[in-house]
């Protein structure tokens, strides 16, 4: 019976692989199965027609459990072990498996490299090495007569050998020797890896290393903005959000500079990986396994050897305009591949590699419409891959890049290239965190961990629109960065004077001033209607006395404990306006919008509603509970275009009127005065203004005491008088229950709040 079982043929393969239709043994099928991470089960795949299926072939198995070692760590230290036990040991995951038996049968990697990973990969996760001997396969012979591998065994001995140094490249290992070789690791840091004294972990994870092994994010998917949902490229062409033509492109870029990417599940795979789990589609694959040899290299005809992306173009292997596009992609997210060792290199060590030339720089530093080869399908514009990487937004759960797909009538954002211009052009010295003591731009501080989508969205429509200029742009970056870091150093900021326009060319020219502060701090900034305020501004309108602003910068109070004080608060975030309507029937919460969509309340009643939000701070979506600016709210569909124009004028009683004599911010109760605005529309968001806490200074962006108000000129004792003793004139508000004209306050104080977001509802008795 042991020799049945030992030298099984088809009679005795008692089991059947459904997907390649083999009998085989039960061992064999078993080997053929992926482990369940959650349970720990083997699982028999079924891959559907048309899906790639990967196992490992008995000609590949065999030379697996021939090539043995005593070099493994782990529970296998000391003992002797064959390749084939390692791979599928503990320490080797699914996913790594399968990318290592697939390198290998392609012929990327030899038995003698597949052992080396193997051995590095279980040292990284145990803490002991060896002297040991490894035992290495020559390449199989297969014997024309015979199905089986013939495998000569040669033995090599290692004495007390190491391999800790390896880094994770594209698609296989990096040794430092390479890093240093490639010039992206300088000599001192080469030998402080040697002598232990830094660890891989630790050097991979330098901005200067990482760019090289990994990269940085290519555009992995695309973003609804109508109903917030994120899809692979492939879900936006089935969908027709994307052409079949600029979904093309993109996925070429992906697989050109690394992977394909699943936006979704946050995966990162091959192009044979991506078509069996159905993140691109199998029309498309021949094309992408094409791009993707841009990672994996090209082999030149005539030599058999591995050439570059830029090599393969100079020998017309490729067509001209499609090298360009996945050449410019990969200078975008980190550099120009080297598919020898697998991971990108520095533009010198490019060219002299022969990976890239003068010509080729020159032709990508100055695009035209020629070799843009990117399209936004927002602006219809052609971008280069750059631009269109910097106008999409990040996922703030994986971390990817996404691009934009905003429908028609929504409002879009991206930063124009005469903004990033002036970003770009503006440095510091001053910033925290991991740019401590370099020179850095304004435009890399906006793009850096520390700024937040939502935030670098608010600083650049503020700056586009007046109501910041690039000095308090810095002050307001370097702040955000301040309060998640702890050190401040003495430096020194360059500033750029507002921009002069060519009227001949389309470039904005910037002019620089040196600007020196020393030991300045900006940890006192608190967070203001839509910018940040000073402690010192606190204290001179009359918000905080002299003691607490005193307390503050010796550190006896944080700013945290000061913003929640209620006298602090009032004036920092206001007092809640009615942010929605709640229905009573049904108990539901709706928005403004959606009420007068659904006939729950007049255009009329709507509106003043609507103005006295967009007047008071933000127009409210009380369903998702957020608080948005008016271009912000008309792209999420919380208030109709047809109204936009009308907020954001309501919305300037926030963040200031323009003076058109003198071109200075004012404020409401004086546009009201210079009749800037209609009286009794100015008196309704004045009122709103004072029930929810007080006056805005547009200046300074918050509230101010009444005589504040005063002082600053932004109430008088005529406008105080009108409101204290209103009439009907000056009552500008409707209670739809009751169908009364009311002061805000009033309808306000009608109001009920809502126990799950602590929102004003105005009830609906209908």
């Amino acid at each position: 019976m042991n020799q049945i079982l030992s030298d099984p043929d088809d009679d005795t393969k008692g089991f059947f692989d459904p997907n390649t239709h083999e009998n085989l043994t039960y061992l064999q099928l078993v080997e053929r199965c992926i482990r369940d991470p959650k349970t720990g089960l083997s699982l028999l795949v079924i891959a559907k027609k048309g899906e790639f299926y990967f196992f490992v072939d008995e000609a590949t198995k065999l030379i697996l459990k021939s090539t043995t070692t005593t070099r493994a760590g782990g529970k296998y230290q000391g003992k002797t072990v064959s390749l084939w036990d390692l791979l599928y040991s503990k320490y080797i995951t699914e996913e790594e498996r399968r990318e290592l038996v697939q390198q290998y049968k392609s012929g990327a990697i030899n038995i003698e490299r597949f052992m080396e990973i193997i051995l590095t990969t279980i040292q990284q996760q145990t803490t002991t090495t060896t002297t040991s001997s490894m035992v290495y396969s020559t390449p199989p012979e297969i014997d024309s007569n015979a199905s089986i591998t013939k495998t000569t065994i040669t033995t090599t001995t290692s004495t007390n050998s190491t391999h800790s140094n390896a880094f994770h490249g594209i698609r296989k290992d990096v040794s430092a020797t390479e890093l240093l070789e490639s010039k992206i690791i300088d000599k001192k840091l080469f030998e402080d890896l040697n002598t232990g004294k830094v660890t891989v972990t630790e050097v991979s994870e330098m901005d200067s290393v990482r760019q090289y092994l990994v990269g940085t994010n290519s555009i992995a998917g695309v973003y609804l903005q109508s109903n917030q949902e994120t899809m692979s490229i492939h879900q936006a062409k089935s969908k027709g959000l994307l052409t079949p033509g600029t979904s093309l492109v993109l996925l070429e870029a992906q697989a050109a500079t690394g992977f394909i990417i699943d936006p979704v599940n946050n995966k990162k795979l091959s192009v044979e990986e991506a078509a069996a789990q159905g993140v691109i589609g199998h029309d498309w694959k021949k094309k992408l396994l094409s791009a993707e040899r841009a990672v994996t290299g090209y082999i030149d005809p005539h030599t058999d050897k591995t050439i570059s992306l830029f090599q393969a173009l100079q020998k017309d292997l490729i067509v001209k305009d499609h090298g360009i596009r996945l050449l410019e992609a990969q200078i975008a997210t980190g550099g120009i591949i080297d598919p020898v060792y697998s991971h990108r290199v520095p533009v010198e060590v490019a060219y002299q590699r022969g990976y890239f030339d003068v010509e080729m720089n020159q032709i990508l530093s100055d695009p035209n419409d020629d070799t843009k080869g990117f399209f936004d399908p927002n602006t219809h514009e052609n971008l280069t891959y750059l631009q269109l990487l910097e106008r999409c937004i990040r996922d703030p759960r994986t971390g990817l890049s996404l691009l934009v797909i905003a429908k028609k009538g929504e409002f879009y954002f991206f930063v124009d290239e005469a903004t990033k211009l002036i970003l770009q052009s503006t440095p510091t010295t001053r910033a925290g965190g991991k740019y401590q003591g370099k020179t850095v731009s304004l435009w890399d501080l906006l793009y850096s961990k520390y700024i937040t989508e939502e935030k670098r969205r608010e600083l650049v429509q503020q700056y586009k629109s007046g109501a910041i200029n690039i000095e308090r742009f810095m002050e307001i970056i370097l702040t955000t960065i301040q309060q998640q870091t702890t050190t401040t150093t003495t430096s020194s900021m360059v500033y750029s004077t507002p921009p002069e326009i060519d009227s001949n060319a389309s470039i904005t020219k910037t002019t620089i001033t040196t600007t020196t502060s020393t030991n300045s701090t900006h940890s006192n900034a608190f967070h203001g209607i839509r910018k940040d305020v000073s402690a010192t501004e606190l204290l001179e309108s009359k918000i905080i006395d002299k003691k607490l602003f005193e307390d503050l910068n010796t550190g006896k109070v944080t700013v945290t404990e000061v913003s929640e004080m209620d006298s602090v608060r009032q004036y920092l975030v206001g007092t809640n306006s009615i942010a929605g309507v709640y229905l009573q029937s049904n108990q539901e919460t709706m928005s403004i919008h959606q009420a007068k969509s659904k006939g729950l309340l007049t255009p009329g009643t709507s509106l003043v509603l609507l103005e006295a939000q967009a007047a008071t701070g933000f127009i409210i979506d009380p369903v998702n509970n957020k608080k948005l600016s008016v271009e912000e709210a008309a792209a999420q569909g919380v208030i109709g275009h047809d109204w936009k124009k009308k907020l954001l004028s309501a919305e300037r009683a926030v963040t200031g009127y323009i003076d058109p004599h003198t071109d200075k911010t004012i404020s409401l109760f004086q546009a009201l005065q210079k009749d800037l605005i209609v009286k009794d529309h100015g008196i309704r968001l004045l009122e709103a203004q004072i029930a929810t806490g007080g006056i805005i200074d547009p200046v300074y962006s918050h509230r101010v005491p009444v005589e504040v108000a005063y002082q600053r000129g932004y109430f008088d004792e005529k406008m105080n008088q009108i409101l204290s003793d209103s009439d009907d004139d000056t009552k500008g508000f409707f209670d739809p229950n009751t169908h009364e004209n009311l002061t805000y306050l009033k309808l306000l104080e009608r109001c009920i709040r809502d126990p799950r977001t602590g929102l004003s509802l105005l009830p609906l008795n209908k």
